[in-house]
């Protein structure tokens, strides 16, 4: 050690957190080999405090802004001199970590692994990922620093972010998993979830010394299985709305479009046609179904007739010179 650096450490010190990086949730004050001189002025500025840790102990925090004259055991000169011993280092260590008072807005979250769990309505399994964005502050600024900083000389919003990363898409599983939303639901209520998974949330962000103050879920997708799932069942409730507007059930649809494709292949589907009995063709049978599908009750109005013919043809169960077929064996009742 130099006579200059020595004599430098003899000084009062005025300790100060500027400027304050905004991306930094603690930042310790570099005090050389920590010995910071008694009756230094600590200044503490809008949206920051300070916790001071004596020889290993967190003995106060500073939450309240201004300038504060602290007391340590390390007398200018006297001090360095009785430790010749030690290399005129003093045992009486003192460490100033700043902290973020000010709230930390907009933190975007997103989640690492698909959510997982069963749409009650439909029975099929869901996968979906989901993100959004989090604001929070400290609410105890020891328990943050005893539970997850320790002594590390910085911590930042981006290693905290990390952490709640965590917390939230396990909690997100759990409520999901425990709702069982229908996929068609998710959207309208994402406000709902959002509200509810912040209760859950900010139980965990407690534990840590912080406070959630907002949480907001800004959207969410499908993975490419569950966007198949959801396109076969838009399919078959489309199906069935069309089929339910000409006074013919969803079931009778997919038999008739079953026939169809049997009939087109016969020659493949012998024992099928064999079990209908001998001389009936699978070709007759679904001609004769469409019959009967078609004219439907004789007190049908044939308008009405025409409607279940025309969703035989947008089904493309029949064609359009059978549906021009049969359209004129309709009129002539008219």
């Amino acid at each position: 050690m130099s006579l200059f650096d020595f004599f430098k450490k003899q000084l009062q010190t005025v300790i100060e957190w500027q400027p304050q990086q905004s991306d930094l949730l603690i930042w310790k004050y570099p005090a050389a080999t920590d010995e910071i001189k008694n009756a230094s002025k600590l200044i503490v500025s809008p949206g920051q405090g300070c916790i001071l840790v004596k020889e290993g102990k967190v003995t106060d925090v500073f939450t309240e802004q201004g300038t504060f004259s602290l007391s340590t055991d390390n007398f200018p000169f006297i001090t360095n001199v009785l430790k010749a011993v030690q290399l005129f280092e003093s045992e009486h260590k003192v460490g100033l970590y700043y902290f973020r008072s000010a709230d930390v807005m907009n933190q975007g979250w997103g989640t690492s692994s698909p959510i997982k769990y069963m749409d009650s309505q439909y029975n099929i399994p869901i996968q979906l990922a989901a993100h959004g964005n989090f604001s929070y502050r400290l609410l105890d600024p020891e328990k943050l620093f005893t539970q997850l900083v320790g002594t590390v000389r910085q911590y930042s919003t981006q290693e905290f972010r990390d952490v709640a990363q965590s917390r939230i898409l396990q909690i997100l599983t759990s409520h999901f998993s425990k709702a069982q939303l229908p996929f068609n639901k998710i959207d309208s209520q994402l406000n709902e979830i959002s509200k509810q998974v912040k209760e859950e949330l900010n139980n965990e962000f407690e534990i840590l010394g912080m406070q959630l103050i907002d949480f907001r879920i800004e959207g969410n997708f499908f993975d490419e299985e569950t966007e198949k799932r959801i396109g076969r069942i838009a399919d078959i409730t489309s199906d069935s709305l069309a089929a339910a507007e000409g006074g013919l059930s969803y079931a009778e649809l997919e038999k008739l479009k079953a026939l169809r494709d049997a009939a087109k292949n016969e020659g493949g589907l012998a024992a099928v046609g064999a079990s209908l009995g001998a001389g009936v063709s699978l070709s007759q049978i679904f001609t004769d179904k469409v019959d009967e599908v078609s004219k439907g009750d004789p007190s049908d109005d044939p308008l009405k007739r025409l409607q279940k013919l025309k969703i035989l043809l947008d089904e493309n169960i029949i064609t359009q010179e059978e549906f021009d077929a049969k359209k004129k064996e309709i009129l002539k009742d008219i």
